[in-house]
């Protein structure tokens, strides 16, 4: 399978998991659904392809190299197909994780779907801004029911 291939395999799938979180009933076993035909496969997915590039196992199908350690490192795992995949897949899985919880937050917390929506988007395509963003907001309902 070509990276361009995966890439679009990875966006695919993390979108429909988007589109089950903003859209279908949050009833358990949507949200199970979602956490693990979802994230566990998105998150596997990762660890397959980490575990290939630090081994060699796997070609990143370009210069290869680099690591975890340095700016220089983690640009070199960039610069190949295969590491800016690799990359990808990562912030896939860990925003529709991100967005499981806020939307799983938000809910405990009585704030609408239609409240909920911009956030889920904000961290659908630019993650750390969403939450954020959701952070701030649900501070002071926290607080209230913290209260109570």
């Amino acid at each position: 399978m070509s990276w361009d291939s995966i890439f679009l395999f990875a966006n695919y799938w993390a979108f429909a998991g988007w589109i089950a979180l903003a859209f279908l009933p949050r009833s358990p076993r949507i949200l199970a659904a979602i956490l693990y035909a979802g994230v566990f496969l998105l998150c596997l997915t990762y660890t397959v392809l980490v575990v290939g590039f630090l081994s060699g196992g796997i070609d990143p199908g370009g210069p290869g190299g680099g690591d975890f350690t340095t700016l220089k490192g983690v640009m070199k795992l960039f610069d190949s197909p295969g590491g800016a995949t690799l990359g990808w897949v990562h912030y896939l899985a860990f925003d529709l994780f991100t967005g499981m919880w806020i939307a799983r937050d938000a809910d405990q917390k009585g704030f609408s779907r239609i409240v909920q929506f911009p956030f889920l988007f904000l961290t659908l395509m630019v993650g750390p801004v969403g939450l954020l963003a959701w952070l701030i907001v649900r501070e002071r309902r926290a607080r209230a029911m913290a209260k109570k």
